[in-house]
């Protein structure tokens, strides 16, 4: 029996949390000066991931209106709309228009929150209402 447990194959290996390998995938399309290839993105994160996965990450990302993509030859370029926070701001969004009460998932998120992620929050509401931002 092989121990990966302490080689250098078993640290390509291991199972990323759930989002991991996206924010991954994000992070180096917007590390590109302009439009990058799944290839390119495939480079830059490594760790023997394959260019079919990178394909489904940047296509998952693409129907979550994370990045763009524009057509280039047989394949395309990507650019990244948005940041880790506004992909974590996107699943956000998701999951409170999948609620069928939208002022109950509201409610436990805000009734959930530490008191100081609350005081943010009534800063950010407040900034965006002084900026007329809905």
């Amino acid at each position: 029996m092989r121990d990966d447990a302490n080689s250098g194959a078993g640290q390509a290996s291991r199972r990323r949390g759930q989002g991991e390998l996206e924010a991954q995938v994000l992070a180096a399309v917007g590390e590109g000066s302009g439009p990058v290839t799944a290839g390119w993105v495939q480079e830059r994160i490594g760790g023997g991931i394959a260019y079919t996965t990178v394909m489904t990450i940047l296509t998952r990302l693409h129907a979550k209106g994370a990045v763009a993509r524009e057509r280039a030859g047989r394949s395309f370029e990507w650019t990244a709309v948005a940041d880790e926070a506004g992909l974590a701001a996107l699943r956000m969004r998701k999951v409170l228009d999948a609620g069928a009460d939208r002022q109950a998932v509201l409610a436990s998120f805000v009734t959930a929150l530490s008191p100081g992620d609350e005081q943010l929050l009534r800063d950010l509401l407040a900034q965006a209402s002084e900026t007329g931002e809905d």
